[in-house]
């Protein structure tokens, strides 16, 4: 959902040649807690998937179709494996729309680097591409809700491929979140590899407007309360910190968020998970959710702790 922003025929072009600029010096040095420079390729993903050439990536549209192609070229830019089961994995599910419920055919895109320690057990790493398209005459370009999302979970694919991960890590661009959880829980029903050899989900959607409050807030650690300590120790990167919440009982409606994304279908299925994102802000779902409403020093800081986070995770668990 937002308005005009940059065409990405362009950009596509450059990337499939792969010519883009490399994230600058210091994105890959997650343990520092002093404000990192902006990656280039961090800000290059987001206004790529956020532009109004995306049609504002509704499920089963053209434009939704273009992103995937972006992320595809992505992973295999950054020479990301497919999976045994293949890089795509197509969906067909009645979901809500503007009109009422309908079918979507929609299409999750799968990326694996095995693990140096416990191979045979997985992170799966995920952020849903897709958003609610057009509606009224105007583009929802959604550069928050999830541009930014997808844009840190692929500058945690490239760290990782530079310092492979210590378990195997399947990142899955999930489509159909915005229609119900329709990608995500047609994963879990069919899945590549056995749920039970998931160590846990690890969750990004909306990760670029921490300043509503400083926050990237980790949700799940209520249900799953192993999983805190791991990240209480992680600094704050510049103006943003973690922030542990909205999954109590206390926590009700909106300020819920334990089935508010794709974690949901996980956490439905018995899968460890955490959600990072920030809070909610007044471009949310809104045609003004557009990548100039995003200060990115504020969205490297929290791609930082993302992976600070991960990284965590990713050593603490299975010991």
């Amino acid at each position: 959902m937002r308005r005009l922003s940059k065409p990405v025929s362009a950009v596509l072009a450059l990337v499939a040649a792969g010519a883009l600029a490399a994230c600058v010096p210091g994105t890959s040095e997650v343990s520092s807690p002093a404000q990192p420079e902006v990656s280039s390729q961090l800000w290059a993903d987001l206004t790529t998937l956020s532009a109004d050439d995306m049609e504002g990536r509704g499920t089963g549209t053209p434009g939704g179709e273009r992103a995937r192609a972006y992320i595809v070229s992505r992973f295999e830019a950054l020479g990301i494996a497919a999976p045994a089961m293949g890089r795509l994995q197509p969906f067909s599910a009645e979901g809500r729309s503007h009109e009422g419920r309908r079918t979507f055919n929609g299409v999750n895109v799968l990326g694996l680097i095995p693990g140096t320690r416990v191979g045979n057990r997985y992170i799966v790493v995920t952020a849903h591409y897709d958003h609610v398209g057009m509606y009224g005459g105007q583009i929802y370009n959604g550069a928050d809700d999830n541009a930014s999302g997808v844009a840190t979970m692929l500058a945690l694919a490239e760290e990782l491929k530079r310092n492979p991960p210590e378990h195997s890590v399947l990142f899955v661009a999930f489509d159909g979140e915005e229609r119900g959880l329709l990608g995500a829980k047609h994963f879990v029903e069919a899945p590549p590899f056995p749920l039970e050899s998931i160590s846990m989900n690890l969750n990004f959607d909306m990760t670029a407007r921490a300043e509503t409050d400083g926050h990237l807030w980790v949700t799940g650690t209520y249900q799953n309360p192993a999983l805190r300590p791991y990240l209480e120790g992680i600094a704050p990167v510049g103006p943003v910190s973690l922030a542990f919440g909205k999954d109590t009982p206390e926590d009700t409606g909106s300020d819920n968020w334990v089935s508010a994304s794709d974690h949901g279908a996980f956490y439905a299925a018995g899968v460890p998970f955490l959600y990072l994102g920030v809070d909610f802000h007044p471009d949310y779902h809104k045609p003004s959710d557009d990548p100039e409403r995003i200060t990115p020093e504020v969205f490297q800081a929290a791609t930082t702790l993302s992976i600070q986070s991960f990284r965590a995770l990713d050593r603490g668990l299975d010991r």
